[in-house]
């Protein structure tokens, strides 16, 4: 087994982690906060996009059993990555796509996919998720960790999250655990 980790920034972290948890070869994704001013943020002070963190998910893979390029497929399907500072309703820097690599190989593999997403027509505006170097990584709190798992009928969840999971789900269909 080779554990490897990603770190992507998607919009809401319960969709994120939602659906990474899904995939097979991934052993564990957690919501989390990457990319901010402040040692260990709350969810609070994240909320008030004064931190400059975002929400993000570390998802740890056995990349013998799925790729790198695969959890990026995955990225890209996830979210709107042409959309800055903003997911559906969820609006705010805490919000942004961005991916953040934890090594030059992550680094090339990021920019090569966002290049050939965006060549490629599929959205008809461009891009704007960033590829940034990791730095820190801080656990969201207990509650937010599996949220979907446990809240499949708080209002968030069955209006955004679900739907979400459930395209994600019909998509990557070869994929899922």
């Amino acid at each position: 087994m080779a554990i490897e980790t990603a770190i992507f920034g998607a919009g809401c972290f319960w969709c994120v982690e939602g659906v990474y948890n899904l995939l097979k070869g991934v052993e564990l994704a957690t919501s989390g906060y990457s990319g901010g001013d402040i040692v260990n943020p709350t969810y609070k002070e994240v909320c008030t996009g004064e931190t400059n963190h975002a929400e993000v998910v570390k998802i740890d893979f056995d990349s013998s059993i799925i790729s790198y390029e695969e959890l990026l497929e995955a990225f890209w399907a996830v979210h709107d990555p042409t959309s800055l500072n903003k997911q559906g309703e969820d609006v705010g820097t805490q919000y942004r796509s961005v991916i953040y690599y934890l090594n030059e190989e992550q680094k090339l593999k990021a920019e090569e996919s966002k290049v050939k997403l965006d060549a490629s027509g599929y959205y008809d505006k461009p891009i704007v998720t960033t590829i940034e170097p990791f730095d820190v990584f801080y656990a969201a709190e207990d509650y937010h960790q599996g949220y979907y798992n446990e809240n499949p009928t708080q209002p968030y969840c069955s209006a955004v999250v679900g739907p979400k999971i459930q395209k994600f789900r019909a998509k990557f269909s070869d994929k899922l655990k």
